[in-house]
Order: C-alpha cells, then sequence, then structure tokens
C-alpha cells in the first residue's frame, strides 16, 4: 500500500498523510536501532501497520477527542489516530527508548497535542491522568499488548463508565472474550470486522465491571 493508496482507503487529509509520511521515515531509521515493528512488516508499513491503526477510528465514538494508547510502543494505533486529528492523545510507554522515539515522531509531525508518559501503566493515577487530558478518555485503545482478561485489569482503572474500549485482536479474539467473561462483567461487547485481517477481529467493549 502506498501512501496515495492510504489517502483513498481512508479519506483523510494531505496534512495527515504529510504527518505519516513524516512518521514512516522516522520508523525506517530508527527501526536499525529499536525494534519498533516486527522487520518482515516493514515494507507494508501503510497497511499492516497505519490502516491497520487507522481502522478504528471507525469505531469510535463520534466526536471523540480524549483518546488514551496503552503500550504504544512505535506509535499504534496511538499516533496514527492523533495524525488523523484526534485532539487529545495520551500514549503510555514504559521503555525509555520507544518513549523517546514516540516523543521525536510526535515533534516531527507536529502534534502538540500529543503527551507520552515514561511508566508502567500500573502506575498511572486515573485522576491526574484525567486532569491532564481534560477529563477522563472517551476511548482507550491497546494493540498486541496483554491477554484480554489481563488487559481490562490495566485499562478499566483509566476510564470511566462511558469509555469505549477499542482492542484490535486476532483470530482468537472470541476465546479471548470468553476468559475474560470469567472475570469481567462485559455487558457491551462487540467483535467487528478488520479491514487489514480477515481472520482479526476489533473488540469494542464498554461497561466493564470485576465480577
Amino acid at each position: 500500500m502506498t501512501p496515495a493508496e492510504f489517502q483513498t482507503a481512508t479519506g483523510c487529509s494531505d496534512t495527515a498523510i504529510a504527518r505519516l509520511v513524516a512518521y514512516a521515515g522516522l520508523i525506517e531509521k530508527w527501526q536499525k536501532a529499536i525494534n519498533l515493528v516486527a522487520p518482515n512488516t516493514l515494507p507494508d508499513l501503510w497497511q499492516r501497520h497505519f490502516l491497520d491503526s487507522a481502522q478504528i477510528l471507525d469505531y469510535a465514538p463520534p466526536g471523540a477527542t480524549r483518546w488514551l494508547d496503552l503500550g504504544s510502543g512505535g506509535g499504534f494505533p496511538g499516533l496514527v489516530v492523533a495524525a488523523l486529528g484526534i485532539a487529545t492523545v495520551h500514549l503510555v510507554e514504559s521503555d525509555q527508548r520507544k518513549a523517546a522515539f514516540l516523543r521525536e515522531a510526535a515533534r516531527a509531525m507536529g502534534l502538540a497535542s500529543v503527551t507520552v508518559h515514561v511508566k508502567r501503566i500500573e502506575a498511572m493515577e486515573a485522576t491526574a491522568l484525567h486532569t491532564a487530558m481534560g477529563g477522563a478518555p472517551q476511548v482507550i485503545s491497546a494493540r498486541a499488548l496483554a491477554p484480554l482478561k489481563e488487559l481490562i485489569g490495566l485499562a478499566r482503572p483509566l476510564g470511566r463508565a462511558e469509555t469505549v474500549y477499542l482492542f484490535p485482536k486476532g483470530r482468537q479474539a472470541e476465546d479471548e472474550l470468553t476468559e475474560a467473561r470469567r472475570y469481567w462483567t462485559i455487558p457491551d461487547a462487540e467483535m467487528l470486522p478488520s479491514r487489514t485481517d480477515p481472520a482479526a477481529r476489533i473488540l469494542r467493549l464498554r461497561g466493564l465491571e470485576p465480577k
């Protein structure tokens, strides 16, 4: 997939494409020193990582402006949704080198609204986070971070009742959801299709409570 094909697929602006082109250049540069993406996926960056991240915007609440991305790594999906126009994006990444990359990528893309927290997710304090974000996150995302039952335990303390959780998952999404329901009450759960992998799903969850 080329940048032009990505723009056609997403309908994003020229400004967003310019940001993502700058981001792609930095990934290729930093990848030599830090494993930001699986090496075999680098030639297909625009589909495997950019489009895979961008597609979850279709499942976010309309008008969402506050987004929290956990275990951001190389910036997926957090930096991509920021590049596409989400107003306030906070990224949580405990690895110092990856956090440095995230900050440099945000700077290169001109994304002053991106904040990087260099700490473990468990160390995040909800009240301070919500103050910094101007309110509780409307969306919390995480990609390839942990099994769902553990992921909910990390994410739920940082959200509120109205928060929507968007978790891209592979072919085991249904099994993970079944297992998570042994530990969590999940009254609103949807398994939504992925545009980049027919076997994958995007889990959209609301109303999470411990059992």
